[in-house]
């Protein structure tokens, strides 16, 4: 069993509020931040021969997946307004790796597609992904990259569901437990 603490815990709660205390200014934000940051240029270098850029990459593995989409549901998708997706779109169909048709049940309706060029690019984005992944990942056991992946699903979690008032609410409580 574990030692009691004067206040009557034992060891392990009072080590892990410690460390959830510890985590107040730790600068895990930044590093978070920066870690996306050097991820998201590494990949960009690495799709320089596919002839894409950031942001990219991902319409054209939604459209492969998907098939065809109009550009509302790919801005819903990968999480951008749809004015950032329009010029994306548009700049793609200028690269000549998708393009617009109009909807065979819904003539008011624009659906995006892959070209040749754009199934082509596939295996090449998937290719500059894992290789993006593997330079990440170096250095580190399978177990790490495991852990990481969970903690970071946590995070995201925690993220999507903190409304401004729940990060008050969070603060409160945390200056109330020092």
């Amino acid at each position: 069993m574990g030692k009691k603490h004067k206040d009557g815990k034992d060891g392990k709660k009072a080590k892990k509020k410690k460390s959830h205390d510890a985590v107040s200014g730790s600068g895990l934000a930044a590093a978070v931040v920066n870690a996306a940051r050097s991820m998201r240029t590494v990949l960009s270098r690495n799709l320089l021969a596919t002839g894409l850029y950031a942001g990219q990459d991902g319409v054209i593995l939604a459209l492969a997946e998907e098939g065809g989409l109009t550009a509302g549901a790919l801005a819903n998708r990968l999480g951008v307004k749809a004015p950032t997706m329009t010029r994306t779109i548009g700049r793609l169909e200028a690269q000549g790796f998708v393009e617009r048709r109009a909807d065979g049940t819904d003539g008011r309706l624009t659906v995006v597609h892959l070209t040749e060029a754009g199934q082509a690019s596939i295996e090449k984005i998937t290719e500059a992904g894992r290789l993006s992944e593997q330079q990440a990942a170096e250095g580190l056991s399978e177990k790490d990259v495991r852990n990481l992946l969970k903690l970071l699903r946590a995070m995201d979690e925690n993220l999507h569901g903190a409304a401004p008032d729940d990060a008050r609410d969070s603060e409160k409580t945390v200056a109330d437990e020092i």
